[in-house]
């Protein structure tokens, strides 16, 4: 099934996927929430080609998740990526895949960084919780009903 295909489905997450499935997109946008703005910087960190890294920013810039912003350097003007209202609405997103990776796919190693809350120093994980009472819940609490 094509990236279209995907996009075109009456679903609220196949159309997620098909701008997120990519493998480079949600390493782009770590990076990104990490701080980094520069199209050499992301090269480098990441270890992309350019044209990977090209196309990408380019998709992620036509679906509104980035925005190009201007700078200065050496007299020439030029573009940095900063996220948009709709792309840093994909924090929670990307916390839920770390939090996952976290408990079942943690390298032996440990990871370069950590995540923690400015204000009291805890750390950082993804929850579901329920809109009326504010109970955390698992696939198990969740009922699915169709749409009338």
């Amino acid at each position: 099934m094509s990236y279209a295909d995907f996009a075109s489905l009456p679903c609220t997450l196949s159309r997620p996927a098909a701008l997120l499935g990519e493998r480079w997109t949600l390493l782009l946008l770590r990076q990104v929430f990490l701080g980094t703005r520069r199209f050499e910087d992301f090269q480098s960190t990441m270890d992309i080609s350019r044209s990977v890294l090209t196309d990408r920013l380019n998709v992620l810039l036509q679906e509104e998740v980035l925005k190009r912003v201007p700078y200065q350097q050496d007299g020439r003007t030029r573009y940095e990526y900063r996220l948009t209202t709709k792309g840093r609405d994909l924090y929670p997103v990307l916390m839920a895949l770390r939090t996952w990776g976290e408990k079942w796919m943690a390298p032996e190693e440990d990871e370069s960084f950590h995540l923690h809350h400015r204000d009291c120093g805890g750390g950082v994980r993804a929850k579901v919780e329920c809109t009326g009472c504010g109970a955390e819940l698992t696939a198990r609490d969740v009922q699915v009903t169709a749409r009338s």
